[in-house]
């Protein structure tokens, strides 16, 4: 069992120690697990809640005992149509395992937040977002898989938490697949939409498509940012994989490593 998006006190949202992290997935019966903590990049104000530094990564990471459990060390960044060398840049610091690339912001706004969602409707809100996504996937280059890619539906803010069909905005999310499997790239399934809007983010639907279209690579996560939620779902998760593609992806030194199911 694997677990590829894990939050620690590390991320400015985290709420456990590394070390909590790891007793938890220990307990959860994993195997091997990936850090994922946030790099986010915004220009506005709210920047300094979510600063990232490069001695808080160093000092909860080296030297942690792994208890057994395979750890690999990766960072979540977000992407944004206008810090491609910026995070090239910042990647460089630290001989990473694995590279999450998401969506967090639409034009520096934090749709995570009720302020987003005033006076816009939820759909043209939604097509913003896959449009934001198309944009960061043509000019970034310097990820390894794309974070839940339906991200939207589950924002704490959003005032109708849904299910997205495939055919919504299959013309985006079809464009934004192509690129990726055409970079070498892979998805993510991120387990955390389960509890908020009922689906895996992307569901299987999405990844019916990405197989199709010829994408392999494929992680799982639980995007877990405190201990008790380690693991979540993730049994779950490789099932639906095992039935569509097969494998589970994991990470090492940014190279992917297929795990038959």
């Amino acid at each position: 069992m694997f677990d590829y998006h894990l939050h620690t006190s590390v991320s400015y949202d985290g709420r456990g120690t590394a070390e909590e992290m790891v007793r938890a997935a220990t307990a959860a019966g994993l195997k091997e697990i990936c850090f994922t903590d946030h790099r986010d990049y915004q220009h506005c104000v709210p920047r300094s809640q979510t600063t990232f530094t490069m001695e808080a990564y160093r000092n909860a990471y080296e030297g942690l005992d792994s208890a057994g459990l395979t750890v690999r060390h990766g960072a979540e960044v977000g992407l944004t149509p206008w810090n491609v060398e910026e995070i090239s840049k910042d990647l460089q610091a630290y001989p990473y395992d694995f590279v999450l690339g998401s969506i967090h912001f639409i034009n520096d706004e934090d749709p995570y937040l009720p302020p987003y969602w005033v006076g816009r409707d939820p759909l043209v809100a939604e097509r913003q977002y896959f449009e934001e996504m198309l944009k960061c996937v043509q000019l970034h280059d310097n990820f390894d898989v794309l974070g839940h890619l339906t991200y939207i539906s589950k924002c704490k803010a959003h005032p109708c938490p849904r299910i997205i069909p495939v055919d919504t905005y299959r013309e985006e999310v079809t464009q934004i697949m192509k690129i990726l499997i055409e970079k070498g790239k892979g998805i993510e399934v991120n387990t955390s939409g389960l509890d908020r809007c009922g689906d895996f983010l992307p569901g299987v639907d999405y990844l019916k498509l990405f197989r199709d279209l010829g994408g392999e690579i494929v992680t799982v996560g639980s995007d877990a940012h405190a201990p008790d939620r380690v693991g979540q779902h993730i049994d779950t998760a490789l099932d639906m994989l095992r039935d569509i593609f097969g494998h589970v992806c994991t990470f090492q030194n940014r190279k992917p490593v297929f795990h038959k199911l």
